[in-house]
């Protein structure tokens, strides 16, 4: 009879030049973590890392919106489902203290006990296109409007 292939869940603790993933598996018993270069390189190293335990039911990144923003971009580029992660719980954080292993294992739990269910921003489309376009129109009328751009209005002939 053949065993199924395990079934795991990552965690990823994001921060601006690393990220740390920890790995466990569907009944929560932790299976590995390690920190990773949060760069394109260390993007597709992080891929190799969570789906080498097994197959991916889901991964609960940090920091969406943010640090992790490319690196959850890339993962769903891989077909992997990817939920956004709150914060840790800072009771356990009092207790065992500040770590990122201890982070990316509580990012994993959380999607495992079902506490998140939120599915980041694409950040692309045509929401993201008029946010853009948005953005910009609000750049220039704030340099029309700005005292500079009165000064600039006046010693144009």
């Amino acid at each position: 009879m053949a065993s199924e292939p395990t079934k795991v869940i990552a965690g990823i603790d994001t921060h601006a030049d690393t990220h740390h993933v920890a790995v466990i598996n569907e009944h929560g018993k932790p299976l590995a973590d390690q920190e990773f270069l949060a760069v394109g390189s260390g993007y597709r190293k992080i891929i190799d890392f969570i789906t080498s335990y097994g197959t991916v039911i889901a991964v609960g990144v940090e920091g969406t919106g943010s640090y992790g923003a490319e690196l959850a971009r890339t993962l769903r580029g891989e077909g992997l489902t990817v939920l956004e992660v709150n914060r840790p719980n800072r009771a356990a954080r009092r207790l065992k203290g500040k770590s990122d292993p201890l982070d990316a294992y509580q990012a994993a739990k959380s999607v495992l006990e079902g506490r998140t269910k939120a599915i980041p921003k694409a950040k692309d489309g045509p929401v993201e296109c008029l946010r853009i376009l948005r953005s910009g129109r609000a750049s220039a009328i704030k340099a029309r409007c700005s005292p500079a751009g009165e000064a600039a209005k006046r010693l144009k002939p």
